[in-house]
């Protein structure tokens, strides 16, 4: 079976044209192995393109352990331009994802994807958790480039609340006019270099803790280890939700190949 490696700011993908539907998709196994690092081809996760009716494609998106999991922001502007060089779509797109539909727009090497609308938000004393399509847990953190990021992750999400489901959990920091983020995922159970979910969980949380009320689009340019990103986004301070999100990113194919099992 043909593969294709592609990465968006650092956080990789093995994709796969499944339009024959001829992927085993509940082999767990499989996928973890393909998504192993020392043992596979290595990747953050593994992506299937399917037909669906009324969209330009369906997304199904598997975390490196196996399991078919939430929404993937970087993932899916990989996906997006991965129709595109496959010519199954020739310009913008719109694609079904597990939290719903989502739009891709193609702007020079960057990758523009509308997120789903945020208001599943709860703030806390020193921390802020909501989903962005994915369940985010931001903390505020000073020194963040040399935190050791791994312990405190691991502390919060296999705590009793979060273990049961798993949490990302984001470390955020503003500097040199740019928010930096580094973000711990479930699934991975690990550090990557980006996590689309993240930094626009990090730049509403950001907003929130710096008290903004303008309802005019807003723009958070966003430093992750894997490179640049930007998020943007509207603010209704009346129903305390986030609409218009996009994510905004380069993407890129790494290589490709062909995979026997």
């Amino acid at each position: 079976m043909k593969f294709y490696k592609y990465q968006g700011t650092g956080n990789d993908f093995l994709i796969i044209d499944d339009r024959e539907e001829q992927f085993p998709l509940h082999n767990k196994e499989l996928i973890a192995g393909l998504c192993n690092r020392r043992f596979g081809i290595g990747a953050d996760g593994l992506m299937l393109l399917r037909n669906e009716k009324g969209f330009d494609f369906r997304m199904i998106y598997y975390n490196a352990d196996g399991n078919e999991s939430s929404m993937c922001g970087n993932g899916g502007r990989c996906i997006a331009l991965f129709a595109r060089q496959m010519g199954i779509i020739s310009t913008n797109t719109s694609f079904l994802a597990v939290d719903g539909p989502h739009l891709a727009l193609f702007n020079g090497d960057l990758v523009e994807l509308q997120m789903q609308n945020v208001s599943e938000i709860t703030s806390h004393a020193n921390h802020f958790v909501l989903n962005t399509g994915s369940p985010h847990y931001v903390l505020p953190c000073s020194n963040t480039a040399t935190t050791d990021i791994i312990t405190k992750a691991k502390a919060i999400r296999y705590n009793d609340q979060y273990k049961p489901n798993g949490i990302n959990v984001n470390f955020i920091e503003w500097q040199q006019s740019r928010l930096y983020v580094r973000t711990y995922e479930r699934g991975v159970e690990d550090e990557t270099l980006s996590c689309g979910t993240g930094v626009t969980a990090a730049a509403i949380a950001w907003y929130l803790l710096n008290k903004k009320t303008s309802t005019a689009p807003f723009e958070v340019p966003i430093t992750t280890p894997g490179g640049e990103l930007k998020v943007k986004f509207q603010f209704n301070p009346k129903e305390n939700t986030f609409t218009n999100v996009w994510l905004i990113g380069p993407a890129k194919l790494v290589f490709s190949g062909e995979v026997s099992f």
